[in-house]
């Protein structure tokens, strides 16, 4: 009996040392699993915050970086912009420097620049005397253009009545000399314009008719040329005034050259160059073809 309870109480000792063994590792265990569960990080609700507004930045960022490029694409433009801005900077400039350049001109005593495309002509003279020849911008306006020629106004009416008239007028470019003074005329006389030329070579249909000077209008010219301002197109004889008729009748310089002639239109001017001009007289009655033509050359 001693052995058989000596074995029992083995055996139970035994079997108690086996749960305690495998309780107490169970224990480390659930040590060891609580040590890796605190070594896991769990984020705060401050740290979740500073997530979240990281996470809103960073897509914020691309907006703000194509709203920038926005901004420089709008204050910096396009090179087809510049180069438009720049043509309509240039054409304004041109449009001023002409319209300063064309008001001087037109103020200038005798100049060409105040003509357009469309000018008013004058002939007149007396019978028995000289043709005078004016261009005028408007009717009341100064005449740009005055010459007498030295064909008689007679010898003028006889060539229109028979068919078309051409006029020439020529004059000569200055000769260029190398002197430092003659330089200075040759400039001024190359600056000046072509119905500012004071004497011209006078041909009529071919002919050589003598020659023709540039005069200004005095208060003769004026008197006739305020006379026909009404008139628009049209020929005729202007009746004499008192002067005239005592002079007539007396026989004296004025009355001995006859009644005052003249024909009036209107004439279409071409520019051909600085040294080249004609004027063509519009008449509707001739179909497109001009009664009279007058041309301006410079060589």
């Amino acid at each position: 009996m001693k052995p058989l309870m000596a074995r029992n109480s083995q055996d139970f000792s035994s079997k108690r040392h086996f749960h305690w063994t495998k309780k107490v590792g169970a224990d480390e265990e659930d040590q060891e699993q609580e040590r890796d569960r605190a070594h896991v990080h769990v984020p705060g609700e401050h740290e979740k915050k500073s997530n979240e507004s990281q996470d809103k930045k960073s897509k914020l960022r691309p907006d703000q970086s194509s709203e920038k490029v926005i901004t420089h694409d709008s204050v910096s433009p396009s090179p087809t912009a510049k180069k438009k801005l720049q043509a309509i900077a240039v054409s304004k400039l041109r449009s001023v420097l002409f319209q300063f350049a064309k008001n001087v001109r037109s103020h200038s005593p005798g100049g060409s620049g105040g003509l357009g495309p469309r000018v008013v002509g004058t002939i007149f003279g007396h019978r028995r005397g000289h043709v005078l020849f004016s261009l005028q911008k408007d009717a009341n306006s100064q005449p740009a253009f005055l010459v007498e020629l030295a064909t008689p106004i007679s010898g003028l009416v006889r060539e229109m009545a028979s068919g078309l008239v051409r006029i020439a007028l020529e004059c000569d470019k200055p000769a260029q000399n190398n002197s430092t003074n003659s330089s200075n005329s040759t400039n001024n006389s190359t600056n000046k314009r072509l119905l500012e030329e004071p004497v011209w070579r006078t041909y009529c249909n071919g002919k050589k008719c003598g020659f023709a000077a540039r005069r200004d209008c005095g208060p003769k010219e004026w008197k006739v040329l305020k006379a026909v301002e009404p008139i628009s197109m049209g020929a005729g004889v202007l009746p004499l005034d008192g002067e005239e008729e005592e002079g007539h009748e007396s026989g004296g310089p004025s009355g001995g050259e006859g009644e005052m002639m003249y024909m009036r239109a209107k004439f279409e001017r071409i520019v051909g160059s600085r040294d080249c001009e004609a004027f063509y007289m519009m008449n509707p009655d001739c179909n497109g073809t001009p009664e009279l033509s007058v041309y301006l050359l410079r060589g």
